[in-house]
């Protein structure tokens, strides 16, 4: 069977388009290229913006900031040692942004004036922490990019 130049360019293209589809199917079904949103409702994150930015200026308005720092034991978030940290409500929120399912979200319960976060918890790279927390009914918001090592 001899085969022309127009059935040469149909089958040329026909390779061409089934190349295509096989990588295109292959990343959708494959969980390794998860497309997720950065968070999962994030409507509802968007509308609740301003309370955030009200939490954030009570935390900046403290005399004694709130320090996360990252130390050979884990991250280690550290309160104003004048409040009284039975008053302390709230939680910690670790963000993992190249893996969702590694995402951790801890209640504050302290007895000092600090909470650690134990490194075995957590995996090796970057952490975005939002510490989001209430003291006497006034609502405070702390984040920071930690990398743990």
């Amino acid at each position: 069977m001899k085969i022309n130049w127009g059935t040469g360019i149909v089958i040329a293209f026909a390779l061409f388009m089934s190349f295509i589809l096989f990588f295109v199917f292959r990343v959708q079904s494959d969980r390794k290229y998860d497309n997720e949103l950065v968070v999962e409702d994030y409507y509802k994150q968007e509308r609740i913006l301003q309370d955030q930015l009200n939490r954030q200026e009570n935390a900046v308005s403290l005399q004694h900031q709130v320090k996360i720092n990252s130390t050979e034991a884990g991250v280690e978030i550290e309160f104003p040692a004048e409040f009284d940290t039975a008053k302390i409500k709230g939680k910690v929120f670790l963000y993992r942004p190249s893996n969702q399912k590694l995402d951790i979200e801890k209640p504050i319960s302290i007895s000092a004036s600090n909470l650690l976060i134990p490194k075995s918890d957590l995996v090796g790279g970057r952490w975005n922490i939002t510490v989001d927390w209430e003291y006497e009914g006034k609502g405070y918001l702390n984040k920071k990019e930690v990398t743990v090592y």
